[in-house]
């Protein structure tokens, strides 16, 4: 686990965001509401994702960890224990093959049956908040599908890293709301100063 730990953080000062990896790492807590889906997806198209894949078999991947940040980055983790940052030329083809499979109906992510043995790497890209993020062009054939909200909880590697990550970016999401709200009564009042600040700074766990 330490070991883990420490690569991540690695991957994370790469990116420009190594408190937020960490701090989620302190766990957040399990609270369940309506509409939390939608709420991660509007969140993750307005900013960055670090997203980790795993490969639990033979060419299937489920998402182990994600969360918030400057930057977009997706790390593949093997079954060989190999890890590799996917560039974004890898990204776009990945997302551009399994758009064509969207529109053919061959994408699990539209299907209502999912196998709980993984997905294909396309798939669970795209089940991740960095699909949301650099998918964006997709739209509502993805996004707003029934089947497609449902089987992206089904992507993550388990129930708790898939609520890790709602709460994550629900918070960032917040942050920025009441950012906002400073800056414009800050505004409103004639204050050279608007009483902003980083969203990523102000992100407890």
């Amino acid at each position: 686990m330490k070991h883990y730990i420490k690569k991540i953080s690695t991957y994370a000062m790469v990116g420009s965001f190594g408190a937020i990896a960490m701090i989620a790492f302190s766990g957040c807590d399990q609270k369940q509401s309506e509409g939390q889906s939608d709420a991660f997806t509007q969140a993750s198209q307005k900013q960055g994702a670090f997203v980790v894949i795993d490969e639990v078999a033979p060419n299937k991947y489920k998402i182990a960890e994600e969360y918030p940040a400057d930057t977009t980055r997706v790390i593949l983790r093997k079954l060989d224990g190999t890890e590799k940052i996917l560039t974004k030329e890898e990204l776009d083809a990945l997302v551009a093959e399994e758009a064509k499979r969207i529109d053919s109906g061959e994408s699990a992510l539209t299907q209502p049956q999912m196998s709980s043995g993984g997905l294909g790497l396309g798939e669970a890209l795209l089940a991740s908040a960095a699909g949301a993020i650099i998918g964006s062009w997709i739209g509502n054939k993805l996004f707003n599908n029934p089947n497609y909200q449902q089987n992206r909880q089904r992507s993550y590697k388990s129930p708790t890293a898939y609520q890790r990550s709602v709460n994550s970016f629900n918070k960032v999401k917040q942050s920025s709301t009441a950012t906002k709200s400073r800056s414009t009564r800050s505004g409103f009042f004639g204050s050279s100063k608007t009483g902003s600040k980083s969203t990523f700074g102000s992100i407890g766990g």
